[in-house]
């Protein structure tokens, strides 16, 4: 992949995987916050959290990885990603340590599900092993959480 070299990663533990989004689409990172499960709603959307008064999305990234939900220990943490349109936290395991790439991404590996590989950007690998950089945008548009992505569109355009 072109233009990656140089790229600044927030890093985070996820199941014992470290996954990383580039620094741009972070907003910041918080202790636990508490979470209000929502009724019938995707499993992927661990429910929402007041960030200074605003409501605010917790995605469960485990489910759209394809992997069992998140528990939530000691160490767990918020990553609130944002784009133009959405902000969305991210609870992890654990925060790691920030990264910046000194080599290209590699594609993700065909061995991945697609509906898991499309929401990478790359994966590099580093001494302590492989790191999943990934996709903002497609995390938020990925399609068990698009009903959340268009009521957030209607009641922006509404406002």
């Amino acid at each position: 992949m072109q233009g990656t070299s140089g790229l600044r990663l927030v890093c985070f533990e996820l199941r014992g995987q470290e996954l990383a989004l580039p620094i741009g689409d972070v907003r910041e990172t918080l202790p636990l916050q508490p979470i209000t499960h929502l009724f019938l709603a995707p499993a992927a959307l661990a429910g929402v959290f007041s960030l200074r008064g605003d409501i605010v999305p917790a995605l469960d990234l485990g489910i759209l990885l394809g992997l069992p939900r998140t528990e939530i220990g000691t160490d767990s943490r918020i990553v609130v990603i944002e784009t133009e349109r959405v902000t969305a936290g991210i609870v992890v395991d654990r925060l790691r340590a920030l990264r910046i790439l000194d080599t290209e991404l590699e594609p993700p590996p065909a061995s991945l599900p697609p509906e898991v590989a499309v929401l990478l950007r790359g994966v590099t690998s580093t001494p302590t092993g492989t790191v999943r950089v990934l996709d903002v945008g497609a995390i938020l548009s990925a399609e068990p959480l698009r009903a959340l992505a268009h009521a957030h569109t209607a009641d922006g355009e509404a406002a």
